[in-house]
């Protein structure tokens, strides 16, 4: 007995000591942090190799008291990495002077992704692109004497280097690097530069080089990368863009595959169609790139958020940059592209063993088909098929099995055996949301501000000639005013016989506004394929001194390809005045012009809403240019879902709640008639115009407010409206779900965490889930086992109908926030044998 309870304590001594020594380990791999490198196949955390899902998150199109649910919703979606870039114009607005507060808060960001347990790449550029204003460069570094951008010129070197130090010594402070102890894994220098390297020469070449090796000084102790860059010298990671990178191959044998955007959509301009991505085509790319020896994937966007302010790029971007993202403008969750990418990234992730150890063997299963199998020595075995036909559906063979493969899609076999997922059968809730009128039906106080036409600061100045805008804004507006005077003493050559005068305005962008003594002219605008405004109008001048004022407007500048820095704006001319019968002309641009910075109502920081120059009484104008509105606002209190604001009703302006700007509106500004459709067949290569939707209506109707940015009662809403419109028309909502749709099949392949599980698992399960919280499902809107017909809010039975299923599913959901039933016959009973059957439901949450 002695000799027992001696062997217990020495038994409990060595575990304690075990436990002491593993705990050890730990804190000082805490401390010392992880060592990230990569070879061949991946990229090696702490000695492994690692197969990794991520998504771009930018942290100033959202707020952050969204930063938390968006980064839980993306780790529950399966990621392990969040991308983004860093906005070098909104940290150093001017030189030298930095900005990390509220949106900015970079520091922030970075730790609530690693506090949430996921990884952070780091895309420092500081270059960006991204639909950015000046695609992320701040104004002041054009105006730096001699300098020229992105190209192997000493001036934007010093300030590329200064800032992007800035940024990593910011990161190693607060020890955010992998290297020690945070969360950063990876970072980016440079941004596609590989696009637009040719037209720099070989000052494009030699600044490759600098760049990389300036980065990798800076010590980080994490591998950098560069996107579009198939010269990236060692040690920099090249990588690939776009909606497919199943064929790209990096630039050394010595370097994984890695998809640094994977673009789940595509940005949306004012004037044009909303572009959006089939799920389906989305889930091909993705497991053709894993099955093809990729590594890291990356979605461009998984949030793409709101473009708040005057930070959209362009130009002619719109303010919402929610670009079809599996997690919305809004925060909310997608269907069923969030639940569809999930169970893509389970699936891959049952196969990571086998990708990062053995080399595949690929073989022909016939035209457009193949099978890429990969087996490790102990015996791991997992399996791609994939049929990359655009149209036909194919039954294959393999390992002695048959599979029915759809055309464009893909099929994992973890066990080389057993289909978990086909990338075209889609096992995931669909959802329909809504907006709905939450606005306060009494009548609003209104209170304006008529904006001055033409020059009304001290600050104005004259010069000889036509002044381009950028360079004599400096962007701190978006609007520019050209007044001169003209003297008619009625024997102008163009003025004869009663002629019709006729004015010519060439602009290169992005709007126009034309004022002859006090009254609108005519007006002109670009779009975002040709910027440039051309006028020619029938003016009435009088005898004497007559007033010419020109407005011009930007609407987000360049963003985007070789030299776009230098891409001008504002009235260049010429400006002529002309006969519409003899043709005589007297041309104004050499001329004598006045010119203003902004506007009145900017100088007298009226978003603001503190000025005693509003004027509020019964004779509210409307529909009228240039007048800025102001009233107060209620937060909706009817849940706490998200808010948006439909300005139709209203022209082309900007608007600011509390101070805080939401962004350009422009509601007035259709989308083309033609180019959208229906549906989509995701099948074959996808591109920026193949899905379009919202045809013939506005680009923008409806502008996200943060709830965080809403007092209960009492905020302020001011409007400044360009063109014109009315301020009563618009109204508050909130962003809700109209309904919850799932539709299964009986031999759907059901995707799990653990393929063990999958051996054991009940089958197909078809899951509905409420998108808010606190929501439960209220009431089946539709329940049919058999074949029902039709899509999510328009499902209809046919013959082929179980009709238990409706008390069956209400039985198992309704008063729930999720459920999940088991897809076959033992559940509903066979209505139709023989067939096979799929079970579809549509539910409301409440």
């Amino acid at each position: 007995m002695a000799f027992e309870i001696m062997r217990g304590r020495r038994r409990r001594r060595d575990v304690l000591l075990i436990f002491c020594l593993t705990l050890l380990g730990l804190l000082a791999t805490a401390v010392s942090g992880a060592n990230v490198t990569y070879d061949n196949r991946a990229l090696i955390i702490n000695g492994r190799r690692r197969l990794l899902v991520s998504g771009s998150i930018h942290y100033p199109r959202s707020t952050p008291d969204m930063w938390p649910d968006l980064i839980q919703k993306s780790k529950d979606g399966g990621l392990d990495v969040i991308e983004t870039y860093v906005f070098w114009n909104i940290h150093e607005p001017a030189r030298n002077q930095y900005d990390f507060q509220g949106r900015k808060d970079l520091v922030q960001f970075v730790k609530v992704i690693g506090k949430a347990g996921l990884y952070v790449h780091l895309r420092i550029g500081p270059y960006v692109c991204a639909e950015w204003n000046y695609g992320g460069f701040p104004l002041w570094l054009h105006f730096i004497p001699d300098i020229k951008f992105r190209t192997d010129n000493e001036p934007f070197k010093a300030e590329m280097q200064r800032f992007t130090k800035k940024i990593v010594d910011m990161m190693k402070k607060e020890k955010l690097y992998a290297s020690q102890g945070g969360p950063i894994i990876l970072s980016q220098i440079e941004n596609e530069y590989g696009n637009v390297a040719s037209n720099y020469g070989a000052a494009g070449k030699s600044y490759v080089q600098w760049a990389a090796s300036m980065a990798t000084s800076l010590d980080t102790g994490v591998p950098w990368v560069m996107c579009q860059q198939s010269d990236a010298p060692d040690p920099i990671i090249n990588t690939c863009n776009g909606f497919y990178c199943d064929q790209f191959t990096p630039n050394s044998g010595n370097k994984p595959k890695m998809w640094t955007e994977n673009w789940t959509g595509w940005f949306s301009s004012f004037g044009g169609a909303i572009p959006y991505r089939p799920v389906e085509d989305i889930a091909f790319s993705v497991v053709r790139f894993y099955q093809r020896g990729g590594t890291l994937q990356n979605y461009y966007m998984y949030h793409g958020g709101t473009n708040f302010g005057r930070t959209t790029g362009g130009p002619f971007i719109s303010t919402s940059y929610d670009y079809d993202a599996p997690i919305d403008e809004y925060g909310l969750i997608r269907q069923p592209k969030w639940g569809h990418l999930k169970d893509v990234h389970q699936a891959i992730k049952l196969c990571e063993e086998a990708l990062l150890t053995a080399s595949p063997t690929v073989t022909s299963l016939g035209s457009n088909l193949e099978a890429s199998v990969y087996k490790t020595g102990s015996g791991v075995c997992c399996a791609f098929l994939a049929n990359y036909d655009t149209h036909t559906d194919a039954l294959v063979r393999f390992n002695n099995n048959s599979y029915q493969l759809p055309a464009w899609s893909v099929s994992i076999l973890p066990d080389c055996k057993n289909v978990v997922l086909n990338t075209a059968k889609i096992n995931s809730a669909v959802s329909i949301p809504k907006f709905v009128d939450r606005c306060v039906k009494e009548t609003p106080i209104w209170s304006w501000f008529s904006e001055p036409i033409g020059i009304s600061s001290d600050n104005a100045f004259p010069k000889t000639g036509l002044l381009e805008q950028i360079n004599t804004t400096a962007d701190a507006s978006d609007y520019l005013w050209y007044s001169m005077s003209i003297n008619i003493t009625g024997d102008e050559p163009f003025l004869h016989d009663g002629d019709q005068t006729t004015l010519q305005v060439e602009s290169l962008g992005h709007v126009l506004h034309v004022y002859v003594n006090g009254k609108l002219a005519g007006s002109g605008k670009g779009n975002s394929g040709n910027s440039k405004v051309s006028i020619q109008i029938p003016i009435i001048l009088v005898p004497g001194q007559n007033k010419l004022d020109l407005l011009s407007s930007t609407v987000g500048l360049e963003n985007y390809g070789a030299f776009f820095d230098l891409t001008g704006a504002g009235v260049t001319g010429p400006v002529i005045l002309k006969s519409s019968s003899n043709g005589s002309s007297i041309d104004l641009s050499s001329q004598e012009w006045t010119y203003q910075v902004g506007l009145k109502g900017e100088a007298l920081n009226l978003p603001t809403g503190n000025s005693s120059v509003w004027t509020s009484d019964s004779s509210l104008p409307k529909n009228q240019s240039l007048i800025w509105y102001k009233r107060s606002i209620d937060a909706p209190t009817s849940s706490d879902n998200p808010v948006a604001i439909d300005f139709t009703g209203m022209g082309k302006g900007e608007a600011w709640v509390n101070g805080q700007s939401i962004g350009r509106y422009w509601p007035t500004f259709i989308a083309p008639t033609t180019g959208c459709s229906v549906s989509c067949n995701y099948k074959g290569p996808y591109s920026s115009n193949k899905c379009l939707n919202n045809c013939g209506k506005p680009s923008q109707t409806l502008y996200h407010i943060p709830r965080s940015w809403l007092k209960p009662t009492g905020n302020t809403l001011i409007l400044f409206e360009e063109i014109a419109g009315d301020p009563t028309q618009i109204s508050l909502n909130t962003r809700e779900m109209g309904s919850v749709c799932s539709r299964v099949s009986e031999t759907h392949p059901q995707p799990v965490k653990n393929w063990n599980d999958e051996l054991k698992g009940p089958g197909p399960m078809i899951s509905l889930e409420c998108p808010f919280p606190n929501q439960i499902i209220s009431s089946i809107k539709f329940a049919s086992f058999g074949t029902p017909q039709g899509t999510c809010g328009s499902f209809k039975q046919s013959r082929c109908h179980s009709q238990k299923t409706l008390s069956i599913i209400q039985k198992a959901c309704v008063g729930s926030s999720s459920c999940s039933v088991g897809v076959s016959v033992d559940t509903f009973g066979d209505p139709c044998s023989k067939v096979s059957k799929t079970l579809a439901v549509e539910a409301s949450c409440t």
